[in-house]
């Protein structure tokens, strides 16, 4: 669409320009029959009135040039030029106001237009870049503080048995969040990065979804919740087994998590249209629309107080890893009644192809 308005725009614009030059060839015929007219045989004279009229007309010409030079031209460069000395100096609240209206947009409108969105873009990047040093720095320091405080109480000579394997226990579950932050951002990016390369393979989904649920079965049972599922058999599908293993424990893990005593989690694997499907359907906590907006966001966590243990980069790795699959995810969910995620991966899994 836009190539085709610069096309049409780069047309009349020559058209113009043809005009301009016949007219001012145009007259400068007329003029000179009428100075010939005028001076008879007197060819000096013709000659220097002649002079005269190509001069004024090239005085003209000039003139018009530069005029279009200066407004059209030089004007809406100059003030690229000046926005992108400020995006190149970290300025990324620069915004060029577009004096035409879309359908009147000429090549400087689009660049304009884009130069827009890009530092728009950018400040989003810097503000997410900003957020998530600071999260990480949030994240890393938590664990690192429990860490210290549990060291340095086991070095006391007072410390009964009893107080040593407590603190002991305490500083385990903090070294083991602590690797699993530092282990989920070095995958995201890798993943953002492109420097993981894929195999994919042909492999049982439904029995690899049953194998990430048996690694739930006690901690499901330690906290009283109930576990149903609807596994449909020999659901086989050609993707990255290793990469959706990371998706099913995230999944199950915040199914668990956001689950209270007494509540239930529902895991299903089925085909359809040609498609496999992954539901995880807890009936925990929920969250608003608002927040359901934001839940793939790295170190987004509904819960801004984070009592809840977690880091807020599960859902963000499985968005990331759904998005290299080629899959589909979706999230239905209300405050307190529950979420239900659902995962969608292409085509292979029919007939259990």
């Amino acid at each position: 669409m836009k190539k085709k308005k610069l096309y049409k725009n780069s047309i009349l614009n020559i058209i113009l320009f043809f005009v301009i030059n016949a007219v001012a060839v145009a007259a400068g015929i007329m003029i000179y029959n009428a100075v010939a007219l005028g001076y008879g045989e007197n060819s000096e004279a013709v000659f220097w009135a002649m002079l005269g009229v190509i001069c004024l007309l090239s005085v003209i010409t000039t003139v018009a040039n530069w005029v279009h030079r200066k407004f059209m031209v030089e004007r809406p460069v100059l003030r690229i030029l000046d926005a992108t000395d400020k995006i190149a100096k970290g300025d990324f609240t620069v915004r060029l106001d577009i004096a035409h209206s879309f359908k009147s947009y000429n090549e400087y409108d689009y660049i304009m237009e884009n130069l827009n969105k890009m530092t728009a873009q950018l400040a989003k990047t810097e503000v997410l870049h900003t957020d998530f040093i600071s999260n990480v720095s949030h994240e890393i320091k938590t664990p690192l503080a429990v860490i210290q405080n549990c060291a340095d109480y086991l070095q006391k000579p007072s410390a009964d048995s009893a107080s040593k394997e407590k603190y002991a226990q305490t500083l385990s579950a903090a070294a083991k969040r602590l690797t699993a932050l530092i282990n989920n951002v070095l995958k995201l990016n890798k993943l953002e990065n492109n420097e993981l390369k894929p195999e994919y393979e042909e492999f049982d989904l439904t029995e690899a979804v049953a194998q990430a649920v048996i690694g739930f079965e006690d901690i499901i049972e330690e906290k009283g919740i109930s576990l149903e599922c609807d596994l449909e058999e020999n659901v086989k599908i050609v993707s990255l087994p290793s990469y959706l293993e990371t998706v099913w424990n995230n999944l199950l893990s915040n199914a668990v998590k956001f689950t209270p005593s007494g509540g239930k989690i529902t895991v299903a694997v089925k085909r359809a249209e040609g498609k496999a499907k992954v539901t995880v359907s807890d009936t925990g906590c929920g969250i608003s629309a608002e927040k359901g907006e934001r839940i793939f966001d790295k170190f987004y966590q509904g819960d801004a107080s984070h009592s809840q243990e977690g880091n807020g980069l599960g859902l963000a790795l499985v968005k990331k890893v759904i998005d290299v699959i080629g899959g589909e995810i979706s999230v239905d969910s209300e405050e307190g009644r529950g979420t239900t995620l659902c995962i969608t991966l292409g085509a292979g899994c029919e007939n259990g192809r």
